[in-house]
Formats: C-alpha cells, structure tokens, sequence
C-alpha cells in the first residue's frame, strides 16, 4: 500500500493505516521527510501509554461513533447526577410494585438529603477552577448564532470536537508539527514523557461526561499532538523564517480557518500542555501577540511584530484566554489598578438595574445629535472605551472593528469565555474591567446598531472597517446576540459618562438637535432673509437720492 494513499484513506481507517506495525515509519510524515521511527519501537518504549496517532477508543477501520465528541449529541442525563437519578428511580419502582420486598416509604429524608449534598459539594468544589476549566459554549449565544462559531472549520484542538469526520485530514499535519518539534531539539520520549503527566494533571479540567468516555491512552497522545499543533502554528505567525516549509503552505493556505478553529471556546487544551512542548520548542509569544494584534483590524499582518510586552504574573488558561488577555489591554500593567478603581468609584453610586436601561437609549445616529463623535482609536485595546468631554461637545472614542465570519468569531468566543469564567462582572472583589472586556465592546456596538442606517454611520466614523461583511450581515450579527451578553464595568462606565453628559448639556444637546435636523430649512430661511435685506438695501438706495 502506498503510504501517502493510507494515510488519507476513509477518515476511521486513518490510524490504522499509518502506525500499523505493517507500515514505515515515513507515512507520519510528508515526502521528502526523513523516517521518524518504527511504530513497533514506540509500542516497546511506552507500552500502554505508546505515542499511537489517536482516535477514539470507539473507533474501528471504516466505522466512527462521533457522538462522544460531538457537541450536539453529548449525553447530559443519568452519568451526571447518579446518586439522584437512582434514588428516585428505585423510590418509582418500589412504589408501582406492591410486591416489592423494600418500599419507598424505607428510605428517609436523610439518606436522600445526603444524595443532594454529595451533587452541592461536587458543584461548589468546581467553582474555583471556573477560571482555569476548559468550558462548553453557552447555548444561548450557540442557538442564536449557529455552529459557525463553535464548531472547528479544518482541525479538532482538544476532545470536544475531536474525531469529526471533516476535521480528520489536519491529524496529519499534527503528525509532522510534532516531528518538527523534536527533530532538532530532544527525542521522542524526552517530549512525550513532559507532557504525559501534564495532561494527566488536567484531564479534570474537561467536561466530566465527555472524558469518562475517553481512555487515558487516547487523551494523552491527544493532548500531545495538539499541543505541537499550536507550537508550529505560532512558530507562524510569529516569524514564517523559524516555519519549517512543509508545515508553511499548510498555514499559508488555512491561516483564516486555522486562527478561527483555534480561537473557539470548546476547542482549546490547557495552557501547561503547550508550555511543555514550547520547553523544547521555543516561541516568541510577544511577537504572536503583536501578530494577532494586527489581524484584529483591517492591516496587512506583518509576522514578527509589533512585538507585545507580556506580563509576567498572568497565567492563562489556553491559547483563547492568552490572546483575550493582551488584546483587551494596551496601557501598561501599573495602570490597570488605577484604572479598574476609577471605573468602580463611578459606578458605585449607580445601580446595576439602572446601566442595563440606559443601555438600550442610544444609537449611533442618536449620539451624533447628541453633539457626541464618535472616534476610531487605532492604537487602543479592546478595553479603551472612554467618553471625553471637548468643550461644548464630547468624544465617544474605541478601538475600531474589522468584521468578516472569522473576526466575529474571535470576539464571540472571548465574550464566550468571559461569561463563563466570571459569574458578576460588577463584583468588586473578584471581578476587573479586563474581565468583561469583550462583552463590553460588543455590547457598546450592539447598542450603537438599531438599523442598517447605524451601521453606515459607524462605517463613516471609521469604528467599522474592511468589507468583509454587508451593513445587513452586521446589524443581523449584532440584534443576534445583544440578549445574550452582559453588561461589564467599561460598558458600565460609558454609559453612566454618556447619561451625565446628556443631562449635563441638556438645553445645549435639545438646540444642537434643532439646528442638526432643520439646517437646511435654517441655511434657507437665513438665505431669504438675506436676499430680502438685500433688496431693502437696493431700494433704500434707489430712494436716497430724491
């Protein structure tokens, strides 16, 4: 058989036909690759935990059972809550069989207390690893946006959507990232055993109904591939020269599908797993950073730069959470206290109930009659919404959007995370501005967007760029998930600046308004009113001499 006809063969069959002990070991990588190694050599160095390209346990040549990965057929019923589901159901039993020789009248309140304070104990326990957990999509934003943003377009990044048949061809490219990883720098079982009691260690970080369906034997080679994916594909977009040239065309030509499946919310892998590869893989991750930066906007990206300074106290959850964190920042890390305090001592005063009213008040075309500009702020992190007064008029300024499907994307999936990691974004305690940064921003555009006419008028100002999507796709994209986000301190805090500035200038807003919308009838009223005097002059003239 030939080996580059294996191993794109039927996508079930995928495994079977590189890494059977039939086969060289040249088929995990492209022609014109040197052999890595004998797939019988990693079976004796590893045993059960061999480097074996992964699948499912339920996989079988020629047949796939998806649905233990798949987002929309993953079982949520009896394995989440046992103890309960049994209880009543033997409670049901008993008490439909008069027969029975054990009634449900024997088990007492207690027994069954204890049953729900085992599931309370097991839900709290989660709460502090909210932060650091690999979280499902929530399924409102899910339902009213569709699969486009949470399901992967080319490569499966973690369990979630791992096995589906359309992402089966990029387990190849994962094959030679991690060949590239070690062909230089380590040996196979040097890296392999780095990452295996990693990912042991945060296997618990998955949904629990997901991994009880998936072997360690299959999660740890998983997380290793995957973790040598991003490595490459960083090594990319931070500078195309340290890019071996075979993995090169592969991004050259999925960069767009690649940046949006590894930016999805369920298709992540904890952070320490890359670390561990990058241990032997260097990557300028600043320089990924400014990478990223430019392909927020609508700029050509220059790989390698702007480099990013990163801030050595944070540790992120994931590849989604690393690049949310510098993308909603650009103010240096001694401000950010200051900051986060200025907005909280503004909000103190003004109730919760009250911002979420005021949020549905104003529109793009409203804050112009408002004496309000709004301003692209080129340079500006997500976070830099900020209200300035200009002397008789005010400045709405913020870091502009470039929308096309990936873009948007991007930003649905960072809001995602927040809400998920973050219960009450006005929590003085535990909650930052960063926090909530991405709900903000949104928010503020879904409240600036109430018809297409708003969307031109924030194309006009420069806060929209680029042409990726029509003025009807994005007032479609922002009515859609409008309910589905919160509202988070920077959002907060422009909309109490935006209310204080309307009472505030209250008579000078109400004539700004009049002239705004009754110029024409002004400058034509004034224009006969001249003419007018004019003539009173001519004739004034005409008379003087008699």
């Amino acid at each position: 058989m030939d080996p580059s006809s294996a191993a794109w063969g039927q996508p079930g069959e995928f495994q079977l036909a590189i890494w059977s002990g039939a086969e060289d070991a040249h088929a995990w990588a492209p022609a014109g690759l040197p052999p890595v190694v004998e797939y019988s050599v990693l079976t004796d160095m590893f045993g059960n935990t061999s480097l074996q390209p992964y699948l499912h346990s339920s996989y079988s040549a020629g047949q796939q059972q998806l649905a233990l990965c798949n987002y929309d057929v993953v079982d949520y019923g009896a394995e989440t809550v046992p103890g309960v589901v049994d209880y009543f159901a033997n409670a049901q039993t008993q008490d439909g069989d008069q027969n029975a020789s054990v009634s449900a009248e024997e088990h007492s309140d207690d027994e069954a207390m204890s049953v729900f304070e085992d599931v309370a104990i097991a839900f709290q326990d989660e709460a502090p690893m909210r932060k650091l957990k690999m979280h499902r999509f929530p399924p409102n934003i899910a339902q009213a946006l569709g699969k486009s943003y949470t399901v992967p377009r080319v490569v499966a990044i973690g369990p979630y959507h791992h096995g589906q048949e359309h992402l089966m061809a990029a387990e190849k490219v994962k094959q030679v990232s991690a060949y590239h990883c070690m062909i230089s720098n380590c040996s196979v079982r040097q890296m392999y055993e780095a990452v295996v009691p990693v990912a042991d260690d945060v296997r618990a970080l998955y949904d629990k109904d997901v991994m009880s369906r998936i072997a360690d034997d299959d999660f740890r080679p998983m997380m290793f591939y995957d973790a040598c994916f991003l490595v490459q594909f960083m090594r990319y977009m931070s500078d195309e020269d340290t890019c071996p040239a075979t993995l090169y065309d592969f991004f050259e030509s999925h960069e767009s599908d690649v940046t949006h499946d590894i930016m999805l919310l369920e298709n992540q892998i904890p952070w320490q797993v890359v670390e561990a590869v990058m241990g032997f893989t260097p990557v300028t991750l600043e320089s990924v950073i400014g990478s990223w930066k430019e392909r927020l906007v609508d700029r050509v990206v220059i790989r390698g730069g702007p480099a990013v300074e990163l801030d050595p106290s944070y540790e992120p959850p994931h590849l989604l959470g690393f690049v949310r964190f510098y993308l909603a920042r650009s103010s240096k890390f001694t401000e950010v206290a200051d900051k986060d305090e200025k907005i909280k001592a503004l909000l103190d005063s003004v109730p919760k109930s009250k911002i979420d009213a005021l949020s549905i008040s104003v529109s793009a075309i409203e804050l112009d009659e408002m004496g309000i500009n709004l301003k692209a702020n080129q340079t500006a992190g997500l976070a830099e919404m900020e209200l300035t007064n200009k002397g008789v008029f005010a400045e709405l300024s913020m870091a502009p959007l470039s929308l096309d499907n990936t873009r948007a994307s991007w930003h649905v999936n960072m809001a995602a995370l927040e809400l998920c990691t973050t219960p009450d974004f006005f929590d003085r305690e535990d909650a930052t501005y960063l926090d909530s940064v991405a709900c903000s921003y949104l928010l503020l555009l879904c409240m600036l967007v109430h018809r297409e006419e708003d969307v031109h008028q924030l194309r006009t100002k420069r806060i929209l760029q680029g042409a990726g999507l029509t003025d009807k796709e994005v007032l479609k994209f922002f009515t859609s998930i409008r309910n589905s986000l919160r509202a988070g301190l920077c959002f907060g805090e422009v909309m109490v600046k935006i209310e204080m500035s309307r009472r505030r200038r209250r008579i000078l807003i109400a004539l700004y308004w009049f002239v705004n919308r009754n110029w024409k009838t002004i400058v034509g009223i004034g224009s006969a009113i001249g003419a007018f005097a004019s003539i009173l002059k001519t004739l004034q003239s005409l008379k003087g001499p008699h």
